[in-house]
């Protein structure tokens, strides 16, 4: 895919891996950061399904965390940082965080997501395992109790939740 999403999947799922930080220790942050990750990706690629889709958010930017960073009670933490330390969340996009957020609360909706990629374009790179998201193991809950609580998810997950379901109805829009 000659347009790159990896500033995006990179931004949102450090964005949801702060909003909603790990139990502790470092493996806990491992295992939140891989769940945040494989999320992320699977909602990006789902938003933004062909070349050119990938390609026109590079160009316009994704958005960025004001209106997540509201909704989570967090406007303002980042303003204290400096400009500096805010650039990276210019590159938060908030229907794929919200998308995100939807498929770790939601084992049953994180499968189908996932079999909805089968025949994306983005099936044509190397093969991509989302384990952790579609069948986390008891460590990969407990390492992330918050980024998979539904309650606490739910502002952000109520954003586009109708949007995703949308997306994942049969038809031609993810191969595109």
């Amino acid at each position: 895919m000659p347009a790159d999403l990896s500033p995006l999947i990179a931004a949102t799922a450090q964005w949801l891996t702060r909003a909603y930080p790990p139990g502790g220790g470092a493996m806990d942050s491992a295992l939140c950061e891989a769940q945040a990750r494989q999320a992320v990706t699977v909602a990006a690629w789902l938003c933004y399904p062909t070349p050119m889709d990938a390609a026109l958010v590079s160009v316009a930017g994704p958005g960025g965390s004001a209106r997540l960073d509201w909704v989570t009670g967090a406007d303002g933490a980042a303003d204290d940082a400096g400009p500096d330390a805010y650039a990276w969340r210019t590159w938060v996009d908030e229907v794929v965080a919200s998308w995100a957020a939807c498929l770790l609360s939601a084992p049953e909706l994180a499968a189908a997501a996932v079999t909805a990629l089968a025949d994306s374009r983005h099936a044509d790179s190397p093969p991509v395992e989302f384990r952790r998201l579609v069948a986390p193991d008891a460590r990969d809950r407990r390492a992330a109790a918050l980024l998979r609580h539904p309650d606490l998810l739910a502002p952000v997950a109520g954003l586009h939740h109708d949007r995703l379901l949308d997306r994942l109805k049969p038809g031609p829009a993810l191969t595109a």
